[in-house]
């Protein structure tokens, strides 16, 4: 058995793994570290999912890393585009070496007699079972199971005489030039599928329960274009990126505070891109707006399929697959040849591993987070998590970079061990995605660790304050042990107002 140890571990070679990696090496320079992923290339869910048109649903001068600039002026890039980003930000910061091609982490134990953990892995190509140790553990796997995507039990599904494809398993050559089409779902993979399928197909369908609030946005940025011509790379990256997130803050914020207004500007916006083509009912959520994601239509492109006559919406529920397609509740039957059930994703946190401290089970329903980068009660271990309202890899820098100010602190004061330690008894009824009502949530309350109901045990979605509280507050600040002692809180640095907003909007 091969056994190999590690200063850090990091599981999950995606968007957070590869940025973690980066900014180990830039800020933790002499660490050795290593990349445990399951499959054979890196990219996470941009090289897992393949369906016709995969892209991003947030804008790339956010997605992209802080420490390395989108070039360009795509605002919605596409999944292979996406992948590349991620594997040159990984060949020039040099972790590419780093990384353990089809390593699949079944355990994960610490010890403090040890003061480690010991993660065992099954080699999927050689089938040989590998044993790694490291003194930091962190947690890179996003919050979905890769294997499988949610998909319900649909009566008489095998009497249906087509083909059910489920996006996340798309097949390399299926062909649906002239097919009738049905698409299950009103998510995001939903409306990236049906305009995309409807340039070729005979009729595309999306079929939803209930509607989404949907946002057109061009897919090319001529403000950034020109501000490049003029303006060296990295100052009109770090422009376009303050705006962004500027902009993101301002609809998340202004949906909560004022919903009845938003919802008026949103249902304005589709209405004038339909120009009566369509009946606004199917357009018309019956909840407040980023109560679930706001979905964005690149280009408008799925309102121009609608006016074009290529694709259409039913809102209904489906009473059973027939032979040739769907019948609905309200009698109607919708013929197709291909039925893609995007229905959500399997929600799995740590990728389905359930680890152990000193032999009992870290059950996650019962933990509370920390700062939304630790959870309660677990030694020397992180996870980025990224946000859910506006570009994930925003929380996932700075997260990351909490992660390295935590074990430079450690190593400078001599510290072994560090967890967070709720004597509080914070814990509160919501999830760690608690701010969203999506049914793919609900369905996984059972699996998600739970936030507190005040101070670091409580999950913000807002992006300045985060900043403030990872970037500036000082590490030692009364809620973390170390080697069994805890600290008091510490002082607050005097970072005035200017620097952490500076910071947040122009990066680090």
């Amino acid at each position: 058995m091969n056994q190999q140890h590690y200063d850090v571990l990091i599981i999950g070679a995606g968007v957070s793994g590869i940025g973690m990696a980066c900014h180990l090496k830039r800020e933790c320079p002499g660490k050795r570290f290593a990349i445990l992923e399951r499959r054979q290339s890196l990219g996470g869910t941009w090289d897992l999912f393949r369906y016709p048109g995969i892209r991003s649903d947030s804008d790339m001068f956010t997605f992209g890393y802080n420490f390395r600039p989108w070039t360009g002026g795509k605002v919605l890039a596409d999944g292979a585009s996406i992948k590349r980003y991620v594997a040159e930000t990984a060949k020039e910061n040099d972790v590419e070496k780093h990384i353990r091609y089809s390593v699949a982490v079944k355990t994960a134990e610490w010890s403090s007699a040890d003061k480690c953990w010991t993660v065992t892995a099954e080699n999927e190509q050689t089938g040989d079972q590998e044993t790694y140790t490291a003194n930091f553990l962190v947690g890179c796997t996003g919050y979905y199971n890769y294997d499988q995507g949610y998909k319900p039990d649909f009566p008489g599904e095998s009497d249906f005489k087509g083909q059910v494809v489920h996006p996340q398993h798309w097949p390399e050559n299926l062909d649906y030039t002239g097919k009738k089409v049905v698409v299950i779902g009103s998510g995001a993979t939903a409306i990236t599928l049906v305009p995309t399928m409807a340039e070729n197909a005979a009729h595309v369908t999306m079929l939803q329960r209930s509607p989404t609030y949907l946002m057109p946005l061009p897919s090319t940025d001529k403000i950034t274009l020109a501000m490049q011509k003029v303006l060296p790379a990295r100052t009109a990256y770090r422009l376009t990126r303050a705006r962004n997130i500027s902009i993101s803050r301002f609809l998340f914020e202004r949906s909560r505070k004022s919903p009845k207004a938003m919802r008026r500007l949103f249902l304005s916006i589709i209405k004038r891109q339909l120009n009566g083509k369509a009946d606004m009912r199917h357009f018309s959520p019956d909840y407040n707006p980023w109560d679930q994601r706001l979905c964005v239509v690149k280009d408008g492109d799925l309102f121009e399929a609608i006016k074009a006559g290529t694709a259409s919406i039913k809102t209904d529920h489906i009473e059973c697959f027939t032979k040739t397609g769907i019948r609905l509740k309200s009698g109607e039957e919708l013929e197709a040849d291909i039925i893609v059930p995007a229905t959500g994703l399997d929600i799995q946190m740590l990728g389905g591993i359930k680890p152990r401290v000193d032999g009992r089970e870290v059950v996650l329903k019962d933990k509370v987070i920390y700062k939304n980068v630790m959870l309660e009660g677990m030694p020397n271990a992180g996870m980025i998590f990224g946000y859910t309202n506006i570009s994930w890899t925003l929380k996932a820098d700075i997260a990351s970079e909490y992660l390295c100010r935590l074990i430079n602190h450690m190593d400078r004061k001599g510290y072994e061990v560090a967890v967070p330690r709720d004597t509080e008894n914070s814990g509160g009824d919501e999830t760690i995605l608690g701010s969203l009502d999506a049914g793919y949530i609900k369905r996984a309350e059972d699996r998600l660790p739970r936030q507190g109901t005040h101070g670091p045990w409580k999950a913000s979605q807002d992006y300045l304050t985060d900043v403030k509280i990872l970037r500036f507050e000082p590490i030692e600040d009364g809620y973390l042990e170390f080697d069994g002692q805890r600290s008091l809180a510490g002082q607050p640095q005097s970072t005035g107002f200017l620097r952490p907003l500076r910071s947040a909007l122009f990066g680090s």
